[in-house]
């Protein structure tokens, strides 16, 4: 058999292809795959056929590759002039430092504000988090939206809290009914963020801000304390407090690892929070029973590792977690039992000397 050794291809049929079309230029029919043009493309190369190097390579920018025919491609951009490789490279090759952190961003932005299927997405999007980011690039574009996202729900509040009545009455209601949808849209967006964020292991910031939201959760309060949201948001409050015992059990569980002043402010801000949820949201359904129980269980877990100074305070506000029967309430028991046992020993001060 006739073979042509050009050093670029093993198989003769090739070269004798590309032969071919130095006579008959029918690009079009021969140049039909992907394939078919990466195995005539290094020998045009070897030949300086331009016009079949043109051909091969404007095929190859117009059809999908598979994962195989990439790795082709990426060894022969080398090969090929600047111009030529111009619209291969930029398929394969992000063009910025920050190009990919921008597509988990608009992934996330996606996942939040996509309708009407905003759950599978969601689901969606939390895989590629899971698959794709490192840890660092995963706490840079979650902080953000995590930023961006309990700037708005504060904002909604504090609006609330404090409307300015002094436009036509309608137009204020529906402004603060504006503002407690947005809070709760909001609301739900942060819960899932949250979620992720302890998913990945990248939740240490987001705790810290959350404890230090005294502003915040006072505006909490004063809302629940007024019967509008009842029938506009009845879920804002279980949001709120599952955002809170997200974080907190992370915290209790030591997955987060936070500073005594942080876990002490934790609970001494969204512990009110907790008490007003339980005073003002009624009919208590079971899931809320279920989500308060939690919540008070973990945050009285995170006054037992604060000093007994600091758990003293906290430990009398949460008298309200007490039942009609003691036996009820076990967290409470076992919470004070703890702290006046330790309260009975012998200062260690001393023996430290």
């Amino acid at each position: 058999m006739f073979h042509l050794n050009l050093g670029v291809h093993d198989d003769p049929t090739v070269h004798l292809t590309v032969l071919q079309l130095l006579y008959t230029y029918d690009f079009p029919t021969v140049i039909a795959s992907a394939s078919t043009a990466l195995e005539i493309l290094p020998v045009a190369l070897e030949l300086l056929f331009e016009d079949c190097v043109k051909a091969c390579v404007k095929f190859l920018e117009a059809v999908p590759w598979s994962e195989e025919e990439e790795k082709r491609v990426l060894s022969l951009i080398p090969l090929l002039r600047e111009e030529e490789s111009k619209e291969l490279l930029a398929r394969v090759s992000p063009g910025e430092d920050d190009f990919y952190e921008e597509m988990l961003h608009g992934l996330i932005e996606k996942a939040m504000y996509s309708q009407p299927n905003m759950a599978f997405v969601k689901v969606f999007v939390a895989k590629l988090l899971r698959d794709f980011s490192s840890r660092e690039s995963a706490r840079r574009v979650l902080e953000r939206a995590f930023d961006a996202n309990l700037r708005i729900v504060k904002e909604s509040l504090e609006q609330y809290s404090s409307p300015d009545f002094r436009g036509d009455h309608n137009e204020t209601e529906a402004i603060q009914r504006l503002h407690l949808h947005t809070a709760m849209t909001n609301g739900r967006h942060l819960l899932w963020l949250v979620e992720r964020m302890i998913e990945l292991k990248v939740a240490d910031l987001a705790v810290k801000q959350w404890s230090e939201q005294a502003a915040f959760t006072v505006d909490l309060q004063k809302a629940f304390r007024d019967d509008a949201w009842r029938n506009i948001v009845p879920g804002l409050p279980a949001v709120m407090l599952r955002c809170t015992c997200k974080l907190a059990s992370a915290v209790a569980a030591g997955t987060i690892l936070s500073s005594r002043q942080v876990r002490m402010k934790l609970v001494k801000d969204w512990l009110p929070v907790l008490i007003s949820c339980k005073d003002n949201v009624s009919p208590m359904l079971p899931s809320h029973k279920t989500l308060y129980l939690e919540l008070e269980e973990t945050f009285l877990r995170i006054i037992s590792t604060l000093p007994m100074s600091d758990a003293q305070v906290l430990l009398q506000q949460c008298l309200s977690f007490s039942t009609r029967n003691v036996e009820d309430c076990p967290h409470l028991v076992t919470a004070f039992n703890t702290w006046f046992r330790r309260a009975s020993q012998p200062p260690q001060m001393e023996n430290l000397g």
